[in-house]
């Protein structure tokens, strides 16, 4: 006689919504930084209590690294599209019309989450501060390699630098974040722009 089988019993289902509560730790993280984020103010935002955001998320710190993944997809991903532009000045213009566009965004909180995720930190967040800075350092690469491939296409000049004008072209940008963060106002950004292009290498 075969022995009697207990059909087993799914998992519990979350009570939340996982991608909803990740968006609202975004926002929390974009606006407060790592360590200005508690735990009581992420949980509360996020509509759930600890031992759900520990099982759902892991840590404070793979939850950051996880909301800084769904930024760079979402709210910052205009940035490889822009390397796709056909030429040079376009990618830059593209960048920095992106860029702009999220920091004055009204639903966005003010700044660059990946300029400003782990400033003014204690020992507590180095690794944070050197995850968000490992990322920044392949987002100028990612520029480098495009300008690298424009000078050989001859859209840039042979003499170009690429290294260096990526790290300008970054630099603004990271520039741009912090002049947002401290009130300047779409118009006042788009100068900027309007100015760095200007100043563009010819062909």
């Amino acid at each position: 006689m075969k022995p009697r089988q207990v059909p087993t019993r799914p998992g519990r289902p979350r009570a939340f919504d996982a991608d909803r509560a990740l968006d609202r730790a975004l926002q929390i993280f974009w606006r407060n930084g790592y360590e200005g984020a508690s735990l009581p103010t992420l949980t509360k935002a996020m509509g759930i209590n600890r031992p759900s955001l520990y099982a759902a998320f892991g840590n404070k710190e793979a939850l950051f690294r996880k909301a800084v993944e769904r930024y760079e997809c979402g709210p910052a991903g205009y940035a490889p599209k822009a390397l796709e532009q056909p030429t040079a000045r376009e990618v830059v213009r593209a960048l920095l019309d992106g860029i702009v566009a999220l920091l004055t965004t009204p639903r966005n909180p003010g700044g660059c989450l990946m300029v400003q995720g782990a400033l003014a930190a204690g020992k507590n967040a180095d690794r944070v501060r050197q995850q968000l800075a490992s990322r920044r350092a392949a987002g100028v690469a990612a520029i480098r390699r495009r300008f690298q491939r424009a000078i050989e296409e001859g859209d840039l000049p042979p003499r170009a630098d690429a290294t260096g004008l990526a790290r300008f072209v970054a630099t603004v940008m990271h520039g741009l974040a912090v002049q947002a963060a401290s009130g300047a106002s779409r118009r006042e950004l788009l100068k900027v722009k309007d100015m760095f292009l200007r100043m563009w290498p010819p062909v």
